[in-house]
């Protein structure tokens, strides 16, 4: 189903793999796009126990992909640093892929508190009453993992 890695020295394993997901600060989402154009939109995420969760507005390009193809990637890079005198990167990343769909009810309230825990720690007060504020015009959507693939070079 899937296609096995081409440099399979550099693969990771499944468990560094989800550290990067867990630890990046945002990630690419891949879709299937317009007159079957790719579409990839950079992310604030919260990965946990094989699902990764986003949200959005209430509207817009992301809703209209994902209402015609459910099946998305999503990518994260993690540390980075040129080689310049050996034409290379040292890098590491890693792959997700998936199904998305919309959640609702304590999924919701949960992936959005989850949000907030993971960029404003220090605010969960404040995040807690914005949640409540804006949940209404917020969407939430769940990734649920099928697959994670990782690959470093270091």
């Amino acid at each position: 189903m899937y296609r096995e890695m081409r440099k399979a020295e550099r693969q990771v394993t499944q468990e560094e793999a989800a550290a990067l997901l867990r630890g990046g600060e945002y990630g690419i989402l891949s879709m299937q796009g317009e007159n079957g154009y790719a579409y990839g939109i950079p992310l604030s995420y919260v990965y946990d126990a094989d699902t990764i969760y986003f949200h959005c507005a209430t509207e817009g390009k992301k809703l209209d992909c994902l209402a015609q193809n459910e099946k998305v990637s999503f990518c994260v890079v993690g540390a980075t640093q040129v080689l310049p005198e050996k034409f290379s990167t040292k890098y590491e990343s890693a792959i997700a892929f998936g199904r998305a769909s919309l959640v609702e009810g304590e999924e919701k309230d949960a992936a959005l508190l989850a949000l907030v825990e993971k960029y404003s720690p220090d605010f969960i007060a404040a995040g807690k009453d914005y949640i409540v504020k804006g949940k209404a015009r917020t969407v939430v959507i769940k990734l649920a993992v099928e697959k994670i693939s990782g690959k470093a070079r270091r």
